[in-house]
């Protein structure tokens, strides 16, 4: 990734949190919370996510959830990009799981993800982000390979 990009994407996330309280105070949604996804054929569909960036948190993930309500996910954030790999230990939900590129288009997504399953779940190339939402929704919403996904982590998706 060219430095100049990297450099972009810093100054987007450690400019969101800075935004992020006063936002919260006005009564305003966090804008790190909307993830929008952009399909091949213009339709858009939002999403109101957790945000996994801590290594903590990002261990965590959507473990011991019985639900996860409709419209919701939970994103995970890189600060560079990485080869990712996810498995469902201890996730009592089926989720698909999107891969996302540091452009912001969707590498890959792994539909249906099975619970309690260990079997790594790999992306297919370099990722800063990966999107999961209620398994099946992916396909039922038309979202595929090659889609842009919409939010701050990806500025270059909004061009």
């Amino acid at each position: 990734m060219r430095p100049l990009a990297r450099l972009l994407i810093a100054l987007v996330l450690f400019a969101v949190p800075a935004v992020a309280p006063a936002a919260a105070a006005q009564g305003q949604e966090d804008p790190r919370t909307r993830v929008t996804v952009e399909t091949a054929s213009g339709a858009r569909h939002a999403f109101k996510v957790e945000l996994a960036i801590t290594p903590e948190q990002q261990m965590r993930g959507l473990m011991y959830r019985e639900s996860l309500p409709a419209g919701a996910g939970m994103l995970f954030l890189y600060d560079t990009p990485t080869n990712a790999s996810f498995w469902m230990r201890n996730t009592l939900i089926p989720l698909d799981i999107i891969f996302i590129g540091a452009d912001g288009r969707i590498v890959n997504i792994h539909a249906n993800a099975r619970p309690l399953d260990e079997t790594q779940i790999p992306s297919k190339g370099p990722v800063t982000g990966v999107l999961e939402i209620n398994g099946g929704l992916a396909g039922r919403l038309g979202i595929r390979a090659g889609d842009r996904v919409l939010h701050p982590a990806f500025p270059a998706a909004a061009k």
